[in-house]
């Protein structure tokens, strides 16, 4: 029997087979300075994404995010028939800064080393997106381009439509999940109907 990749938590083991390895990507990095160049920018842009998404709908975004942009990590990966690792942290970044680009378009940045030089938030933005999109159809291996994409595209995305979409319009969403988990649940699923 053939496992499904996106299911639910349940207590019965023979449902595990989750997107885990995508979630625990967004938590994945190659390097101790791959872990530093996202915390430092995770830093500069987390109490601009928390003002404008409250806490727990960033931490939701964060970890869809994270999700995203590995399975677009994956998909650009097995167009290209390159089975390298794909590490989701880098997406879920990208995710915040574009996000928060998004948002506030003429906002000041600078690049650390080089304060001197500003540039606006919108600029930084196209900026990334030109290099990751010539990253990937290039072939360049620096970074995983498809995930910075997916990441920038997704945080572009939920700033403009998902929030409203999504966010604000949640709890028929989430009674329409529950209402599911339960019927689920009272077919012999051996799941926890909470």
């Amino acid at each position: 029997m053939r496992r499904v990749m996106f299911t639910y938590f349940t207590s019965d083991p023979s449902s595990r087979a989750l997107c885990s390895p995508m979630l625990l990507s967004t938590f994945s990095h190659f390097s101790l300075f791959h872990m530093a160049a996202n915390m430092y920018v995770l830093w500069s842009f987390s109490s601009s994404i928390v003002s404008l998404l409250g806490c727990e709908q960033f931490i939701a975004v964060y970890l869809s995010a994270g999700v995203i942009s590995t399975f677009v990590s994956y998909v650009a990966k097995m167009a290209t028939g390159r089975f390298e690792p794909s590490l989701g942290a880098s997406g879920a970044i990208m995710t915040v800064l574009a996000a928060v680009c998004t948002k506030m378009p003429e906002a000041k940045l600078a690049i650390i080393f080089l304060p001197m030089f500003t540039f606006t938030a919108g600029n930084a933005l196209k900026a990334i997106i030109a290099f990751d999109t010539a990253g990937l159809a290039l072939g360049w291996r620096l970074f995983d381009h498809a995930a910075h994409l997916g990441g920038a595209l997704f945080g572009m995305w939920y700033v403009t439509y998902g929030h409203e979409l999504i966010w604000k319009n949640r709890e028929p969403l989430v009674k329409a999940w529950h209402e599911m988990r339960t019927k689920n649940t009272g077919k012999g699923g051996g799941g926890r109907s909470n």
